[in-house]
């Protein structure tokens, strides 16, 4: 039965001396990857860890995060990711909530150390472990883990209130390393850029199949879109992941200060809704460069549909789709009553696939309430079209209803990011006297630009519904606040607006 010990364990045998990983200046092979990986394992059963036990993880990307991901799991250690960005309190709720024995972190742990066990602070504690731990001490042959066991507990962002330990299985990942390895034609040659998040699976889960194909990563701490364009053109990446905010700023960056990105074949695109005039823009800037959109959800492992070639479909019927289900993947779109939608007719997204959650750590109702006959409900509202190829309109708890119409914040969202001055744009729903909810923005202009709400207010007239178009636009200097995977937070916009 395969695990994820087998991608490292493939690796080492068939091509140890070729480059797994840039880290900087640090360069390492697969053989090195794996022995490395073997000796943390190892490091960590001196310190009491045992199978099934759980090793918190907060750091920045690097070959250490890895590292990690690899050796934990194939040695039958619970990986839990902890979200940088988090506060104090929230980072304290998930390593207790999860019951992590050890911290490994590049940071001051702060209170985080009483919970645990062991700390390992990255580097020099971490480097002593693994450089005095005898590699043959650990048990990495697969021999003691099964498909069906924990790997991972990837604690949702916690933009709908407290966050959620999603349980993803070996089996789990392993299906979606094959899913992906399909949905964006991986092989041997690719040279993956690490820049989004590792402690999002999405960030993560590429390096799986690209470890079992013997491809090559490069890692940076955190997205800069200047320091990737740079790390593009020197590293010759030809797949690079981001989420649409981070697009938006390789797309400006790009324009401001060109470097050779001809490497660069595939662009891809996940984590939230992206705007029909980025997609333009990207392609107009990364012409040599096939743009291809991803969807799905830290429950599906990651990818759930993908849409090849999405420069093709601007101005064509499939504009504005997440695609068709992977291969592995089936989706359906239900009523509230559970009945299949019909073709066109916006309902719940649902997926199911073998990279699905077994369901969320210590959360038995939110477990039964997310999981249902063994599809997944996403939460999101969407449409298949006759050829199924979906359409995400809005995450359900983020439709407005304004005056009895459903209005959909994606599609308002469109329309401002056409405005030539717009850098980020959010739109939610506001409590309003006369039509139940209102529609509200907060924007962004590009540096150097200047706006007002009501121009983009007369801006979004020209292209959607008047009862669309917001009531109040707010203009900010501010960044947007955004989640750990680079998802803009309309939950913390609209508690401000409230006063929350």
């Amino acid at each position: 039965m395969i695990t994820l010990a087998d991608p490292i364990a493939h690796a080492r045998r068939c091509f140890g001396d070729r480059i797994a990983v840039i880290d900087g200046e640090r360069v390492m092979d697969y053989a090195e990857l794996g022995e490395r990986c073997d000796r943390l394992a190892a490091g960590l059963v001196t310190l009491g860890v045992r199978p099934g036990d759980r090793v918190a993880l907060l750091s920045a990307n690097g070959h250490r995060y890895l590292e990690a991901f690899t050796a934990l799991p194939a040695s039958g250690v619970v990986l839990v990711p902890l979200n940088t960005r988090l506060a104090a309190n929230e980072l304290a709720h998930i390593v207790q909530h999860s019951g992590a024995r050890v911290l490994i972190t590049d940071r001051d742990p702060g209170e985080l150390a009483s919970l645990v066990d062991h700390v390992i602070v990255i580097p020099d504690e971490y480097e002593q472990l693994v450089g005095a731990a005898l590699p043959q001490a650990a048990d990495t042959g697969g021999t003691s883990v099964s498909p069906e066991d924990v790997a991972a507990i990837f604690y949702t962002g916690g933009t709908t209130g407290l966050p959620k330990g999603v349980m993803l299985t070996h089996g789990n990942l392993v299906a979606n390393a094959f899913n992906k390895i399909i949905a964006c034609s991986l092989s041997e040659d690719d040279v993956f850029l690490a820049a989004p998040a590792m402690f999002h699976v999405a960030g993560i889960a590429p390096l799986t199949g690209l470890t079992w194909l013997g491809g090559r990563t490069i890692t940076t701490p955190m997205f800069d879109a200047a320091v990737c364009l740079d790390l593009i053109a020197e590293h010759r990446v030809t797949f690079f992941l981001p989420v649409p905010t981070m697009l938006a700023s390789l797309v400006a960056e790009q324009r401001s200060r060109p470097r050779d990105v001809s490497s660069l074949r595939l662009l891809g695109h996940a984590g939230s809704p992206i705007a029909a005039e980025l997609i333009r823009q990207a392609h107009e800037v990364f012409p040599d460069s096939e743009l291809a959109q991803f969807y799905g959800a830290t429950e599906t492992s990651s990818v759930v549909t993908r849409l090849r070639h999405e420069q093709s479909t601007l101005g064509s019927d499939l504009a504005g789709s997440c695609g068709q289900p992977a291969v592995g993947v089936a989706v359906r779109t239900v009523r509230p009553d559970g009945a299949d939608c019909d073709p066109g007719e916006v309902g719940e997204v649902l997926a199911r696939s073998n990279a699905v959650t077994i369901g969320y750590w210590d959360d038995a109702a939110a477990t039964a309430d997310a999981l249902r006959d063994g599809w997944y409900r996403t939460g999101d509202l969407g449409y298949l079209n006759e050829r199924n190829y979906l359409f995400v309109v809005d995450r359900a708890k983020d439709m407005i209803v304004s005056g009895g119409e459903n209005v959909y914040s994606v599609e308002v969202e469109d329309a401002l990011y056409r405005h030539p001055a717009v850098a980020e744009a959010a739109v939610f729903g506001v409590p309003d006297a006369t039509w139940g909810e209102a529609v509200h923005a907060m924007v962004v202009p590009h540096p150097g630009t200047t706006v007002t709400g009501e121009e983009l207010r007369t801006h979004c007239r020209q292209s959607i519904a008047g009862y669309k178009v917001p009531k109040v636009i707010e203009i900010s200097t501010e960044p947007l606040p955004k989640s750990g995977p680079g998802k803009i937070l309309k939950r913390v916009l609209r508690d401000r607006y409230l006063g929350h």
